[in-house]
């Protein structure tokens, strides 16, 4: 008898406990079916705000596009324009410095034209003695080369008379002349010059070697041709080899 009212009450305990756990349980259901509810009226609505805000995303980088197109091609016209500009100012310059050249050549044209009747002669005189003065032009070009040719070989004769007559002589050269060595021997002790009758050079001529401001050797000239020379190093001056390269200049130069 004890046991089946031990079970009894254990199963009303049990009853009791499935109602309030039901109830319980009904609860929470209650509030989630609620929660859930009210979440998805938050999402509906924010669903609702992000299409609109991506429409109007979509609309603004069209815009954005749209404009950047426009100013690209208002850029574009803009430089083609500044172009178009500069090409008309640089023609229009050109023409007016052509225009000035024009008047220029006019003036100078009339002004020919008045000294020319000034003088009375015919076009053909004038031609004529034009040829004259042509003429008279190479012709004293000529004597000039001739004559700078004469005076060379009088100085190489006064030079050879002067070291004939005494031979303690020295030869002087120009003074600003300056040459290179363009062969060296030094075997055979003589190096070619690149300087001649042209740069002022005679034979028998003295010229110090120097490499990079340094004596290197002393040298004397043998044969002058007309823009090179032969010259052999003189004996007790050889400080150092000479190489082609090296600077000369005159020993005994023209005060």
């Amino acid at each position: 008898m004890l046991i089946r009212i031990c079970l009894i009450v254990a199963l009303v305990a049990g009853l009791a406990v499935g109602a309030l756990n039901f109830v319980y349980v009904k609860e929470k259901i209650t509030t989630l079916q609620t929660n859930l509810k009210t979440e998805t009226a938050e999402h509906q609505k924010y669903l609702g705000l992000y299409t609109k805000t991506d429409k109007e995303l979509k609309k603004t980088t069209a815009d954005l596009k749209q404009a950047k197109t426009n100013l690209e091609a208002a850029t574009a016209a803009k430089d083609k324009a500044e172009a178009d500009m500069l090409a008309q100012t640089k023609r229009a310059d050109k023409l007016n410095e052509d225009l000035t050249k024009t008047r220029e050549e006019r003036d100078t044209a009339q002004a020919d034209l008045a000294a020319y009747k000034g003088t009375g002669r015919t076009p053909q005189q004038i031609l004529s003695m034009n040829q004259d003065l042509k003429n008279l032009q190479d012709n004293l070009a000529t004597a000039s080369t001739e004559n700078k040719i004469f005076m060379q070989k009088i100085k190489k004769l006064e030079t050879e008379l002067a070291v004939y007559k005494d031979p303690t002589f020295f030869v002087v050269l120009p003074a600003g002349l300056k040459g290179k060595v363009l062969v060296a021997d030094p075997k055979w002790n003589f190096v070619v010059l690149n300087v001649g009758e042209d740069q002022g050079i005679l034979e028998r001529g003295e010229l110090l070697v120097n490499r990079n401001g340094k004596l290197v050797a002393k040298v004397i000239v043998r044969s002058v041709k007309k823009d090179s020379c032969i010259a052999n190093v003189v004996p007790g001056w050889e400080l150092g080899e000479v190489m082609e390269g090296d600077q000369v200049i005159p020993a005994h130069p023209a005060s």
